[in-house]
């Protein structure tokens, strides 16, 4: 959809978004129950479901959630997506919303568990995200994707993870692959270079103060490198979108890579990702331009037609 009839429609849509998600919270908070799992309650899948969990790994985090369409269909694209957290908290469980989503629109949907801190730090969680990559690409046909149409995606430290995974060949080579397995990443409110860390609970994540430098995507960027989506909210306070979408996206650019840069008013750094629910949808068209990125095959040639939704 166009970006000039969303903008004619954003006060309408504020206002029911705003009002849906201060129902949400209001209600997570008298409940005891996160705002997320009642985001998927209140997000129905519509023909998509969830025909699988499997183990991608020896420990008991090594978990993932497979999302396909209901109809069946071979050889659809593949989106591999790590939430957010803060490398300190998340379960897959509780992004079911974006599983059935985008299953909804005619992907197979991988969403794994990876480990967390204190269990484990940096660069353990790129292990394992690299370990659910691999797995993915050599068993996902047996679910009906295509491993030749591989796309990695997060949203938060998910879209760092992401990130690393596709910039830094490192940590697919000690899986025994490489990026070149991915049509493209997608990025969703990523910090892609954020030191000196300021944040308390990131700091012990990333060793801080010796953190090392070479645990920031901006400083692995490559001619080779997938294209990219990069999506933020224009007043996140959380990650700042200028020092991290923005740079990130113009050192891609400057190396050239494929990149496409999206910024939303009427969200901030949490609800951005709500956006690809049913309730917040029309908050923003983050939806709709993850659908184009993914059957434009990352931009490559004009995007497909969608299946009925």
């Amino acid at each position: 959809m166009a970006v000039r009839s969303w903008r004619k429609r954003s006060t309408k849509a504020l206002a029911v978004a705003v009002a849906a998600l201060a129902g949400l919270v209001m209600a997570g908070a008298l409940s005891g129950c996160s705002p997320l799992t009642l985001v998927n309650v209140v997000s129905p899948g519509g023909t998509a479901r969830s025909v699988a969990t499997a183990a991608f790994g020896p420990d008991p985090r090594h978990v993932l959630s497979i999302y396909r369409p209901a109809s069946g269909a071979s050889k659809a694209p593949v989106i591999v997506f790590f939430y957010g957290g803060n490398w300190v908290s998340g379960e897959r469980d509780d992004y079911a919303f974006v599983g059935r989503s985008l299953a909804k629109r005619g992907f197979v949907v991988v969403i794994p568990d990876y480990r967390l801190y204190p269990q484990s730090s940096y660069p353990d969680f790129l292990h394992d995200g690299a370990r659910a990559l691999v797995w993915t690409e050599r068993r996902i046909a047996a679910y009906g994707g295509d491993p030749k149409r591989l796309f990695v995606m997060g949203h938060s430290a998910g879209a760092y993870n992401a990130a690393m995974l596709a910039l830094d060949p490192r940590w697919l080579r000690e899986q025994g692959s490489k990026p070149d397995i991915l049509r493209g990443w997608i990025g969703m409110a990523g910090p892609y270079n954020f030191l000196p860390i300021e944040n308390e609970t990131t700091r012990p994540v990333f060793h801080y103060p010796d953190t090392p430098r070479d645990s920031q995507p901006v400083d692995h960027v490559r001619a080779a490198a997938p294209p990219a989506l990069l999506i933020a909210a224009r007043n996140d306070t959380t990650v700042n979108p200028e020092r991290n979408t923005g740079v990130l996206a113009d050192r891609l650019r400057k190396a050239g890579v494929p990149v496409r840069e999206e910024y939303y008013d009427n969200v901030n750094h949490a609800t951005l990702v709500a956006t690809l629910s049913s309730t917040l949808r029309r908050l923003a068209p983050s939806l709709d331009t993850i659908e184009d990125f993914v059957r434009s095959d990352g931009g490559r040639h004009t995007s497909a037609a969608a299946p009925a939704r």
